[in-house]
């Protein structure tokens, strides 16, 4: 099984964004020194404060110069707020930087009132689904020059490193992302940390629909990647414990309070106890929000939900109180996967 991340750049307590960025810079590097397959920043607005992942076109190009081989990526860049030809023209400046090695993660979200009227984003599009597919093609024809010379785009063209061209991801949390997906016949990653009771029904309608080669670009077959947020520490029940800070923070998330990161102990006494561990086998229907384990349990835990799917890579999101029990909980993921 192959094992990737992403990372939202979480600014440590008392710290800034700077730190965050070095945080995050760090996680790259021994993210493709222990062997992972791909490494994704994230975007978020308005939260400044907690989360600097803003920009992952720009954070792209300086993780792309401090590193040499892992795959770097969007996860995902929000199309809903922005031109297709300036996105493209921006991961085609990125591949031009790191030949082969770029994907064009592309997803959608609103964020606060305040931050998508700053984006000058329009919350009440008439049928979202099919205008999100529209800026994914065009994103996608613009990447591969594939508008005919008749088109009023079709002498337009964007930086290029020579042969390669970004590899383009549809990213959401739901059967219509995946229907999106299906139909451009591109990649698809879902965010089980976000909708997971809708992962099974997804790559199914994914599966079931895709149309090979229906756009420059798309993939020969159906190709996925399952996203979970998962905590790996020496014993199962310590791994529990860590996994305190994300299921506190999702009941946060529940209440309206958005971007916050608890310590373990605020966690802990918010939850009103340590979390039990994850069950080192989950029911057929079971999908939690996060999950926890041992190097062992985890790495068992990651084959059941992938294979679930019918998928062989999983992308790992955490949400951990300290960089360093971050870093760790990488390091334990890669040896119980076996990448080391």
């Amino acid at each position: 099984m192959e094992l990737s991340a992403v990372d939202l750049s979480p600014v440590p307590n008392d710290g800034a964004a700077s730190e965050a960025y070095a945080n995050t810079v760090e996680a790259a590097k021994q993210a493709e020194r222990l062997g992972y397959s791909r490494f994704w920043v994230a975007e978020h607005h308005g939260m400044a404060d907690s989360i600097a992942g803003t920009t992952p076109e720009v954070l792209l190009g300086h993780l792309a110069a401090e590193t040499d081989s892992i795959q770097l990526g969007s996860g995902a860049v929000l199309l809903n707020h922005y031109s297709p030809f300036k996105v493209a023209e921006q991961f085609g400046a990125l591949d031009a930087l790191a030949p082969g090695r770029i994907d064009a993660g592309l997803g959608r979200a609103n964020g606060s009132p305040a931050a998508d009227r700053a984006l000058g984003t329009d919350r009440h599009v008439k049928n979202p689904d099919e205008d999100h597919a529209e800026k994914i093609e065009a994103v996608v024809n613009h990447l591969y020059d594939n508008y005919p010379d008749e088109h009023p785009y079709g002498d337009l063209q964007i930086p290029r490193p020579g042969n390669s061209v970004p590899t383009p991801w549809v990213l959401g949390s739901s059967p219509s992302s995946a229907a999106i997906a299906a139909e451009l016949g591109l990649p698809y990653c879902f965010a089980a940390f976000i909708r997971p009771q809708f992962a099974t029904q997804s790559f199914e309608r994914y599966r079931e629909q895709f149309q090979s080669l229906s756009l420059a670009g798309s993939a020969d077959e159906p190709q996925g990647i399952l996203a979970v947020n998962a905590v790996c520490a020496a014993t199962d029940e310590e791994a529990a414990r860590l996994r305190s800070v994300a299921e506190a923070s999702y009941k946060r998330m529940q209440r309206g309070v958005v971007g916050t990161r608890p310590s373990i102990e605020e966690a802990i006494d918010e939850l009103g106890a340590v979390p039990e561990p994850t069950p080192a086998t989950l029911d057929d229907d079971e999908w939690p929000r996060a999950i926890s384990g041992s190097p062992e349990t985890l790495a068992s835990l990651l084959k059941q939900l992938a294979d679930r799917v019918g998928v062989n890579e999983v992308m790992i999101q955490h949400i951990h109180a300290t960089h360093d029990d971050a870093l760790r909980s990488h390091e334990l993921l890669a040896e119980g996967i076996g990448l080391t």
